[in-house]
């Protein structure tokens, strides 16, 4: 295994989607990378007061500021690239915003044309902290919001809505450190984006935003076969994780549900009805992230749940 670091710089971050983007790494599978990856806005310094406007890697980006991709040698469309997170860092400072643009959420609160309100946050990673500029604090549980392939269609690509054949933006607060999350490669050579780091953040991500920060990241990339589930899915501290993603939130429910049931069947060695009861029992349904134009959702069977 050789291990690669990769810095955040303009010639090694993009802000869209592209199965024609250059590598700006390549590495075998089975590698670890270190990662740097600015926060979401890409700023290139930090906010004094909350909300303070200050330079930026993109004068006028156009998503998230995602280093990479990074190319897995050898990787062919219908593999599997496992991404086992090994070692997530935030940055000293983070940022949250909400309202001030429409959305389901801010339209139902009434929100959607109040300016926007900012937190500004001073994260301590040896204390495990994250403290606003007023005085609350939250518990780090540091993870990337984004976490993706290149998608297998042509032209450039938005990095806000995730997508259920190539992830992205996912914003699953369960994906810290010892976990793996599965992608299915779209493309040669697989090209992984990654970034969006999140300090912290509830499940929904409701405000849009979490304690957005850069992040320093430890992954091993991996090209593995015959996974149980043919979609996203991951296996994490909490316990084994399916999704769901659609513009339509009863969809997005039953692709997670179906996905798990997938999963639980053969674990248990057991059809697809029975699997579906043992679920109802232990399984947790959650809501992911509700602003980022496409609903997500995940099943969770816990870790040790039916003794699995």
């Amino acid at each position: 295994m050789t291990r690669h670091h990769l810095d955040a710089t303009r010639e090694t971050t993009n802000d869209v989607y592209s199965r024609d983007h250059a590598p700006v790494l390549t590495v075998d599978s089975g590698d670890a990378v270190v990662v740097e990856s600015l926060d979401a806005s890409g700023h290139l310094e930090r906010q004094t007061v909350p909300g303070e406007q200050r330079p930026r890697l993109f004068a006028e980006a156009r998503g998230h500021a995602l280093t990479g991709p990074i190319a897995v040698r050898g990787a062919r469309p219908g593999q599997t690239l496992a991404v086992h997170f090994d070692g997530l860092r935030p940055g000293d400072w983070g940022w949250t915003v909400a309202g001030g643009r429409e959305t389901p959420i801010t339209t139902r609160l009434g929100l959607d044309s109040v300016p926007p309100s900012w937190l500004l946050w001073e994260i301590d990673v040896e204390a495990g902290t994250a403290i606003e500029s007023r005085g609350p604090r939250v518990a780090l549980a540091p993870f990337l919001g984004v976490t993706g392939v290149a998608p297998a269609e042509p032209g450039e690509h938005p990095t806000t809505p995730p997508r259920p054949s190539a992830g992205g933006n996912i914003d699953c607060r369960e994906l810290v450190a010892g976990s793996t999350l599965y992608l299915p490669v779209q493309v040669p050579d697989a090209l992984v984006y990654l970034g969006d780091g999140h300090a912290a953040q509830g499940d929904g991500e409701v405000g849009g935003t979490a304690v957005e920060c850069p992040m320093t990241t430890e992954v091993r990339l991996e090209l593995v076969d015959d996974r149980p589930v043919d979609g996203i899915h991951a296996e994490t501290p909490a316990g084994r994780i399916t999704f769901g993603f659609d513009a339509d939130l009863d969809v997005a429910t039953g692709d997670a549900l179906d996905a798990m049931v997938s999963w639980l069947a053969p674990l248990l060695h057991v059809d697809r009805a029975t699997a579906l009861a043992f679920a109802s029992a232990v399984v947790d349904l959650r809501v992911t992230q509700v602003a980022n134009q496409t609903w997500g959702v995940h099943a969770v069977l816990p870790t040790g749940a039916l003794g699995v």
